[in-house]
Order: C-alpha cells, then structure tokens, then sequence
C-alpha cells in the first residue's frame, strides 16, 4: 500500500512539473517599461529603449520610430543588449517637435513573436 502512494504521488509531481514546463515553453514577451514611455511629452530623446518581461531572440526583434507621417526616422538598426537579453533599443537622431510611434517587434527566445506600437510626442 505504501508503494502504491509514493508512485501516485510520483504521477502528481511528474504531471504537475510537465503542466509547469509546457506552459513556459509558450511564453510570449511584452514590453514591461518604455523609455520614453507610453503617452509622454519629452524633449527629442537620444534613443527609444524598451525592457520586456523575458529575454529576446536578437536576429528576429526589432524597434522602429516612424513620425506622425508614418516615415521612418530611426535610421540605425535596434539591438538587443548582450547582457541583458530582455532590453532592446534604438537611436534616435535629434525629433523634431511631433508625435512619434514607435513600433515594436518582440521575438522570445522559445521563438514566439508578439508585436505592438505606443506612441509618445516630442515637445
């Protein structure tokens, strides 16, 4: 009787670890700070910097700012920091005074994509 709790209870703890780690391999990751922040009024910012809630795959992540227009004015390619994989940012030249949208592509490192866009103004 007694072997046949310790192996009911061996099931429970392997369903449950196998309930834990399916549902972090489908982690998705979305942005947990924005710098400039959502809906700010800030003087021209030397770069737009985005930390998320888990670590990004590099080669498929990106940020671009675009201005009220819908142009592109980030002119260098974002990056994901080498030392901490859950922070992407991307110069800026000097804003003019306007609104911006900065649009946002987060690939995790399990390989799901989540993509958004917030918008702050340039005073």
């Amino acid at each position: 009787m007694n072997s046949r709790i310790k192996r009911r209870a061996l099931r429970a703890a392997a369903l449950l670890a196998g309930i834990a780690l399916a549902g972090s391999a489908f982690a998705h990751v979305f942005p947990e700070k924005q710098e400039p922040g959502a809906g700010a009024t800030v003087a021209s910012p030397a770069q737009v910097k985005v930390t998320f809630d888990g670590p990004l795959e590099p080669a498929f992540s990106s940020l671009t700012v675009t201005d009220a227009g819908g142009r592109q004015v980030s002119t260098q390619k974002s990056a994901v920091d080498a030392q901490q994989p859950a922070v992407m940012t991307v110069p800026l030249p000097a804003l003019a005074a306007g609104h911006y949208t900065v649009h946002w592509v987060a690939v995790a490192s399990d390989g799901h994509r989540t993509h958004g866009d917030y918008g702050f103004d340039v005073k």
